[in-house]
């Protein structure tokens, strides 16, 4: 299943949600590996939009960095800023009152 493009006001809408978080997974000097990308599918699971911090120790282009943990965990990327990687997945599992509800 091919998943939906986000609209550039869908994104803004993201952008605002995560402007606060706190970032919950760091990609170090290992860059990304099975155990980083296994905690942050865990906290996608959980809570649907997730900040990222790359460390400056980390030997892997941010850019890069983001696509590949956007394409491995199959989220959205809304947003690369700085050192940090806005991510965003939908789940239809967790309670309704605590979902996303995009515009």
């Amino acid at each position: 299943m091919k998943k939906k493009l986000l609209t550039s006001k869908q994104k803004s809408y993201l952008r605002g949600l995560g402007h606060h978080l706190v970032p919950i997974a760091m990609i170090g000097q290992n860059g990304l590996t099975k155990e980083v990308l296994a905690s942050i599918n865990a906290v996608l699971t959980a809570h649907e939009l997730v900040k990222i911090k790359i460390q400056n120790t980390a030997a892997i282009d941010r850019h890069e960095a983001a696509e590949s943990v956007a394409g491995q965990t199959g989220a959205h990327l809304v947003q690369v800023i700085g050192r940090s990687i806005l991510l965003y997945k939908a789940n239809k599992d967790i309670r309704p009152d605590k979902r996303i509800v995009l515009p």
